[in-house]
């Protein structure tokens, strides 16, 4: 008996010998595709508005700069532009006629900032990123977010034009709360971008929703709903009715989604078919409803998908700058 208990043993031990040898040749037999060229650098934003701002940042991305500095510098175009209705200066203000602000950024190292229903600065988005940069915190909101705005050297001053103040006192006569898809007072700039060597960053400023109640936020100034960054994966950016992108921490599934494999036009599109679920079992009507995502990898490929027709982005890489009808759910 113990003369077959060897025996077993060794013949189980010499088809070891002879397997492993051929599974290591035959793994080695599997060809590997070659990665195609990485298009870089790259940067996406929302809406019109969104070739303004592409512009500014191309101007740092195309002297090797930093995403972290092209983002902030793109978005800063309509934060500062008078006659943008739904970010910074010139934004429209909420039901008591005050206008605040709502802005966060994204880094390739995970460093964050964020500030939430800001009034009196022009470019919170320079706010968001002193809060990433000088703060052991990651968003201050309200009179915290003035304070240490000011603290800062930035500048208070009036951000309620006259066109802006002459609607909301129209909107008085009624003060009927009803956001109208695709007009746009409740949108927001998001951007995000790919630099020359590799990095993600992203960014996201609004003004929110017109004569929203005051200290409303919705998703531009929440990391992982409004803007997400991996630096591994890609990066997320959404734009439209925020409660419903917070629903389901929208740009946070776009880019898991990129992470288990998916290109970035399935990720925006299975973040939107999410939406529309819950909405409709909610027993909302989706008509009333606007959100789109636009998204990027690291291989520069990029994406984007809304739940009906009327949003746009816009892209700027080496070959030019293009505003891009998304598509959408509803035909």
């Amino acid at each position: 008996m113990n003369n077959r208990r060897q025996f077993l043993k060794t013949a189980t031990i010499a088809s070891a010998a002879v397997v492993l040898p051929s599974f290591t040749v035959a793994a080695e037999e599997v060809p590997t595709s070659t990665p195609s060229k990485i298009r870089k650098p790259i940067v996406l934003s929302t809406w019109r508005f969104g070739l303004q701002a592409n512009a500014a940042a191309w101007e740092v991305l195309k002297n090797n700069g930093k995403a972290l500095d092209a983002v902030e510098a793109g978005v800063k175009i309509p934060e500062g532009d008078p006659n943008e209705r739904s970010v910074g200066y010139g934004g429209r203000p909420d039901r008591d006629g005050r206008v605040t602000l709502d802005a966060c950024i994204m880094d390739e190292k995970a460093n964050i900032g964020a500030v939430g229903c800001l009034e009196y600065i022009k470019h919170p988005i320079s706010v968001a990123r002193a809060v990433m940069e000088k703060t052991p915190h990651v968003m201050l909101v309200g009179e915290g977010a003035l304070q240490f705005a000011l603290s800062q050297g930035f500048t208070k001053e009036n951000l309620l034009v006259e066109a802006s103040e002459k609607e909301w006192k129209e909107w008085l006569k009624t003060s009927e709360y009803k956001p109208i898809a695709n007009i746009e007072n409740h949108d927001t700039i998001g951007m995000i971008a790919l630099d020359s060597h590799g990095d993600l960053s992203g960014a996201c400023t609004t003004s929110g929703m017109a004569f929203k109640m005051h200290g409303r936020l919705g998703d531009s100034p929440i990391i992982g709903a409004g803007l997400y960054v991996d630096n591994e994966i890609g990066a997320a950016t959404a734009t439209g009715h925020g409660e419903e992108v917070v629903r389901i921490s929208g740009c946070h599934l776009v880019v898991e989604l990129m992470r288990q494999g998916k290109s970035p036009q399935k990720a925006c599109e299975e973040a939107v078919a999410r939406i529309v679920k819950l909405t409709q079992n909610r027993g909302k009507n989706l008509k009333d409803i606007q959100v789109g995502f636009i998204a990027l990898n690291k291989q520069g490929e990029y994406g984007s998908y809304c739940i009906q027709g009327g949003f746009n982005y816009a892209v700027h890489d080496a070959s030019g700058n293009q505003l891009i009808d998304a598509n959408y759910f509803l035909k």
